[in-house]
């Protein structure tokens, strides 16, 4: 029983990949997205600092177009890390929902530093030079991520539930997803209480090592009851989150790339050309009477044929 939480940690892990890579393969194979045509494009280069496009030079079709991944990076790194969209069209949201997603990323890095402590060899109680930079990280970054996620997450539960504006965007599972947060961090910040911030990262990090090292050696991973629980939860919740709109943090890839920023040109002959042939040729079974569709008429059919002509076919 001892090896439990050592046990579910590896399967919530392994779970959370599983889910993470079928999410993605599901998106990759879905149709063409209607796209937005809003400018700036990120990509864009020069233009996208007064808005401009590659639809603005003459002959455009003939020339290279410029392609910027590191415009792209200015945007989508400050947008990931401080949500700077939310920030500027919903303040009183961002307060709550900005410690909430930084607390998470702290709590992902304090984790990724456990695996690199780990690997070192080093001994939690001698670690000195880097391996003590890495202790320090580990404590400060896990106790901060807790904090602030434990906050974060209180915060946006209670504005969903009393925030007029909110209640219709509010499910059931919304708040669930979000009290099952308030539970595992408060967990968590309990054994740190109980423990000892030090005994606390120092088991749990021991824990992390043997993880990291299962490749090579066997589980002996052992762990405070109060430790262990918290493990235990976090790692049910580390493979529930993508089973969930949650998934968001995946799909946001996607809003981007294919829906926000994708001004790939259709000419002829171009995999842009296929796409949209594939996506003309999707059945419609909309049930509006202007469209008429039975699950038979594909876009085409639609698109080409008066609405009254398509309802008495």
């Amino acid at each position: 029983m001892e090896t439990v939480p050592f046990w579910f940690a590896c399967a919530g892990l392994l779970a959370f990949l599983v889910s993470v890579t079928l999410r993605t393969m599901m998106w990759l194979r879905m149709p063409i997205h209607v796209r937005w045509e809003l400018y700036p494009v990120a990509h864009e280069g020069k233009r996208a600092s007064y808005g401009g496009s590659y639809l603005e030079e003459s002959e455009w079709w003939k020339k290279p177009r410029e392609f910027s991944i590191w415009g792209e990076i200015r945007v989508m790194v400050p947008e990931i890390l401080f949500l700077v969209a939310l920030r500027e069209h919903n303040r009183k949201l961002w307060y709550r929902s900005f410690p909430f997603h930084f607390g998470l990323y702290l709590i992902t890095a304090g984790t990724v530093l456990m695996g690199g402590f780990a690997l070192m060899g080093s001994q939690w109680e001698s670690a000195e030079g880097f391996a003590g930079v890495l202790r320090m990280g580990i404590i400060v970054f896990g106790l901060a991520g807790l904090v602030l996620g434990l906050l974060g997450a209180a915060g946006l539960l209670h504005r969903r539930m009393t925030a007029p504006e909110l209640k219709d965007f509010s499910a059931p599972a919304d708040l669930f997803n979000l009290a099952v947060f308030v539970a595992v961090f408060s967990v968590a910040l309990s054994g740190i209480v109980l423990l000892g911030v030090v005994e606390f990262f120092a088991s749990l990090t021991g824990l992390i090592g043997q993880i990291v090292k299962l490749p090579f050696g066997h589980a002996e991973a052992q762990v405070p009851g109060i430790v262990g629980l918290s493990v235990v939860l976090m790692s049910l919740l580390l493979a529930y989150i993508p089973l969930t709109h949650m998934s968001h943090f995946i799909g946001k890839y996607f809003a981007y790339h294919s829906v926000r920023w994708n001004d790939a040109p259709n000419l002829k002959g171009s995999k842009q050309e296929k796409v949209i042939q594939e996506a003309l040729g999707q059945p419609v079974s909309w049930s509006a009477s202007h469209i008429a569709g039975d699950g038979k008429k594909n876009w085409v059919d639609v698109a080409t044929t008066m609405p009254g002509e398509i309802k008495d076919r």
